[in-house]
């Protein structure tokens, strides 16, 4: 590892930049979804993602620095060879964005940082950047700013005050699970404490305000069922906006080179649940888990639900109330909306009926009545409930 200074100020862009891309900001904003111009400098660390209004922005994605103290078991800092260290000066980082903010080339900024020597000093330094941001140069848009294992109230503070969003990463379900990937980190004090601080200044804090966490899935011997007990928890808790999966995958020379890949089809599941979680009502004790404790590769989770709950089906598609239609596959909350909106003017009598409010009938169609009358399950259908039936059990929570 080398120290250098005397860095431009691309070279160090490129270094940040790409040291960053590991840390999930928002739903969008994964490589497959940077900003692909050549003729843009900087395009590998600007990234789409989509705000809570459903507006989309350009944000830069870069971390403050790349060293840190923590010896975290999954993470690629340490081991990479000949690794230039190296930072951005608040007053260096900030100017350099408002310059891209200007040019109109971004619209937001996601700031991150490795620890360094002491993680209060770094977040100082963040904060500070930020504020010359916020208050220099009069920029009165989207900033994410992630919050550092351990650091003072007064930093959490000041970070709420001047961010949109705020997040700090738990990786790991639990404590016990937390030393096995990154032991010198505290779960409770270094972590929760931080949400449980956010929170409490969300709540005085008139504007709106938000905050995430993100889970490394798999690197630590979790479950599904674990990770999702958590992040029932934290949605009930402390309204987080979002939680994040990111599937583990094994990095050569670190703790954790042989502990086996995560499945991406696993992450997947675990995102299907949370949507069900957040915007389905639905609870932990819902949701159908293996003997292990994970859910389904091959079915997922609500059509899991539905097959394992054959005292709920079918419904009646023109009587059913709101809550009955959105726990049918097939049938979303737009959708079970514009059904109960579309029932006040006509009966549905067809499954073309049903097509044209925008039902997925095929997933449908086994937990419905079209005015009284069943219809034949596709063959597909026939596959995941044979799946769905087969060695699970309804773990509660």
């Amino acid at each position: 590892m080398l120290i250098k200074k005397g860095i431009d100020i691309l070279e160090k862009v490129k270094i940040l930049g790409d040291a960053a891309k590991y840390d999930i900001c928002l739903s969008s904003c994964f490589g497959k979804g940077r900003i692909r111009d050549p003729r843009n400098p900087y395009y590998k660390w600007i990234y789409p993602v989509a705000l809570p209004n459903g507006s989309k922005i350009l944000i830069l994605k870069v971390l403050l620095k790349n060293y840190c103290e923590k010896n975290c078991f999954y993470c690629i800092n340490p081991v990479l060879d000949n690794r230039v260290l190296t930072n951005f000066l608040p007053e260096e980082l900030s100017k350099f964005f408002i310059n891209l903010a200007n040019r109109r080339m971004v619209h937001g900024l996601f700031l991150s940082s490795g620890m360094g020597n002491d993680p209060n000093r770094t977040m100082e330094e963040m904060l500070k950047t930020v504020e010359i941001i916020r208050k220099k140069y009069r920029y009165h848009g989207y900033i994410h700013l992630k919050i550092l294992p351990g650091v003072k109230y007064e930093y959490v503070e000041k970070a709420v005050e001047l961010a949109n969003r705020v997040s700090i990463n738990l990786e790991a379900p639990n404590k016990k699970k937390l030393k096995r990937i990154a032991p010198e980190k505290d779960f409770e004090n270094d972590l929760i404490q931080k949400i449980k601080w956010i929170h409490a200044l969300i709540k005085k804090n008139p504007e709106r305000k938000t905050q995430t966490t993100q889970f490394v899935v798999g690197a630590s011997g979790d479950t599904d069922y674990e990770i999702l007990n958590t992040t029932d928890w934290l949605y009930r808790n402390f309204n987080l906006w979002r939680v994040y999966f990111s599937a583990f995958q094994p990095v050569p020379k670190t703790p954790l080179e042989g502990h086996p890949p995560t499945n991406l089809l696993r992450e997947h599941r675990l995102y299907q649940a949370d949507f069900l979680i957040r915007y389905y009502g639905f609870s932990l004790k819902q949701f159908v888990f293996d003997k292990n404790g994970n859910l389904s590769l091959e079915v997922d989770p609500k059509m899991n639900w539905a097959i394992n709950s054959p005292e709920r089906f079918p419904i009646e598609i023109n009587k059913a109330d709101y809550e009955e239609l959105i726990k049918v596959p097939g049938i979303g909350p737009k959708t079970a909306k514009k059904i109960i909106v579309e029932r006040k003017k006509f009966r549905f009598h067809s499954i073309e009926d049903l097509k044209n409010v925008g039902v997925i009938v095929k997933r449908a169609l086994p937990f419905i009545l079209i005015n009284g009358k069943s219809y034949s399950i596709p063959e597909q259908l026939k596959l995941n409930f044979e799946t769905g039936r087969r060695n699970l059990t309804l773990l509660t929570a």
